[in-house]
């Protein structure tokens, strides 16, 4: 039976107790960031304010710093 290529377990470098997993066979080590478009997903609309938000932005619990 012929095995399949694995990912290893590496040693990081210096005296850290670290290690590090090799890429797993098939992926990309490296991947990009994501690229947003401007129409892919519409921001969420806001609600207007109601007169309740004042007060729950307003109320904290009394260990909470007061700024």
């Amino acid at each position: 039976m012929a095995e399949e290529p694995r990912q290893r377990v590496e040693r990081a470098a210096g005296r850290a107790r670290r290690a590090k997993l090799t890429p797993a066979p098939g992926s990309d080590p490296s991947p990009e960031a994501p690229v947003e478009h401007p129409g892919d997903a519409p921001a969420p609309k806001r609600r207007p304010a109601s007169s309740d938000d004042e007060r729950l932005t307003r109320d904290r619990p009394p260990h909470w710093k007061q700024t």
